[in-house]
């Protein structure tokens, strides 16, 4: 087991090398935990932990959430689960992470501010950062609601903010955040639509 830096670490489970947090308390909340290696002379999915034989467990896909380093074996069902997540780290988490500008409004305040979001680097954290600044723990988020404008071309709806419920820190109490695009409208629906995704990662991650 080596060290690396930033604060993760390499170490080699039954299933291959993984690169997780040196403290365990500080996962992504999109990771999922490696299912329990049962030894068998049969093939096993690295994502469901399931027996088969080689045809049918044959394909090493990238498997990002649970932190693998190098693309696993994975039955048929999995392998096109953890392919369509890959979008979402190659893609969407990267607009997450760069982050959007929008009108924020807490609770039932008549008072709104101009603030930045943006997902942490660990992302554990939504951080909002204008003449003030607070964050948001994605685990305490308890609903997330899309809000669209119905102005994208074509005639579809586009993503213009968000409502989330939260507990914040040190409370049960159950707190509202709106957030509504500021200026560049593009950017932000871009990263409302990435947040969707990442909601059911989440939600998908909590029930597991």
């Amino acid at each position: 087991m080596s060290s690396v830096p930033d604060g993760k670490k390499l170490i080699r489970s039954p299933s291959g090398l993984r690169m997780v947090p040196e403290n365990g308390a500080f996962s992504s909340p999109f990771s999922l935990d490696e299912p329990q290696w049962v030894p068998d002379k049969e093939h096993h999915c690295r994502r469901c932990g399931r027996c088969f034989c080689d045809k049918c467990c044959s394909k090493k896909v990238p498997l990002q959430r649970m932190c693998f380093v190098d693309p696993v074996r994975q039955c048929a069902e999995c392998s096109l689960v953890s392919q369509k997540e890959m979008e979402f780290y190659d893609k969407q988490l990267k607009v997450l992470l760069g982050g959007g500008t929008f009108v924020v409004t807490l609770g039932t305040s008549e008072k709104s501010e101009t603030m930045t979001c943006r997902l942490s680097n660990n992302h554990r954290y939504l951080f909002l950062d204008g003449e003030s600044h607070f964050e948001v723990e994605l685990s305490r988020i308890s609903s997330m609601q899309i809000l669209t404008d119905g102005t994208s071309p074509g005639g579809g709806s586009r993503a213009s903010g968000m409502l989330l419920h939260y507990k914040p820190m040190g409370s049960q109490d159950v707190q509202q955040l709106r957030m509504e695009a500021a200026d560049d409208k593009k950017v932000a629906s871009l990263w409302l639509s990435a947040m969707h995704k990442a909601a059911k990662l989440l939600y998908e991650a909590r029930d597991q």
